[in-house]
């Protein structure tokens, strides 16, 4: 298992693993159109912040990825770049995405009436730096998964960030068991993700922090 940093020859690739590393996750395609997925979670890092950006590589194939960012400052913030890409996809158009951002709404309107936390932009300079993480499903147990968390922390270390943070989902417990493993700690609340369902339940998300 070989973990290296992306170039800019690995974009082609990188696109299609982006499309398939996340199957069997609850949230393998969030409103079902993975090019406009792929604007919000993956090409702002290919173009903005690519030497923060690490692949895993096995027999010569890209089996995993990082998107990592040592400063959320560099990159227009998660609900932007959300905005953007409806706008450009035209998603409220397509039948499977309307439904996702249809449910979404109602999803944001019954946690008001009950007075429920929401999902929201994180920002917080104790833990300014930010990851996303994909392995595709042979490859798990590999040790890609390792390498590429333990490629990014020393990242981190090497410039001095302060900290760390993600999200991920409190019912992806694999996930959740993983980044523990890995320093990272629970923290906040655990708010309703609008929209998303799986297996026909509802999810949450939950932040997790790490400080060198």
């Amino acid at each position: 298992m070989e973990i290296r940093t992306f170039t800019e020859t690995d974009r082609a690739e990188l696109r299609e693993l982006f499309h398939r590393a996340g199957e069997g996750s609850p949230t393998a395609s969030l409103w079902g159109h993975t090019e406009s997925e792929a604007a919000v979670y993956l090409d702002p890092y290919m173009d903005l912040v690519a030497d923060s950006l690490f692949l895993a590589v096995a027999d010569g194939a890209l089996v995993g990825y990082l998107t990592g960012c040592p400063d959320g400052s560099a990159l227009p913030s998660e609900s932007e770049r959300m905005a953007l890409a409806i706008k450009k996809h035209r998603l409220t158009l397509r039948r499977g995405p309307a439904a996702f951002f249809a449910r979404s709404m109602l999803d944001m309107a019954g946690a008001a009436i009950r007075r429920q936390p929401t999902p929201k932009d994180f920002y917080d300079p104790r833990w300014p730096a930010h990851l996303h993480i994909n392995v595709e499903p042979r490859a798990r147990g590999t040790g890609a998964a390792d390498g590429l968390m333990n490629h990014w922390l020393d990242r981190l270390r090497e410039t001095g960030s302060p900290g760390c943070h993600l999200q991920t989902l409190c019912e992806n417990t694999r996930a959740v068991r993983f980044f523990e493993r890995m320093g990272f700690t629970k923290h906040g609340p655990t708010p309703l993700v609008p929209g998303i369902r799986h297996d026909g339940k509802r999810l949450h998300q939950q932040t997790m922090v790490w400080n060198p």
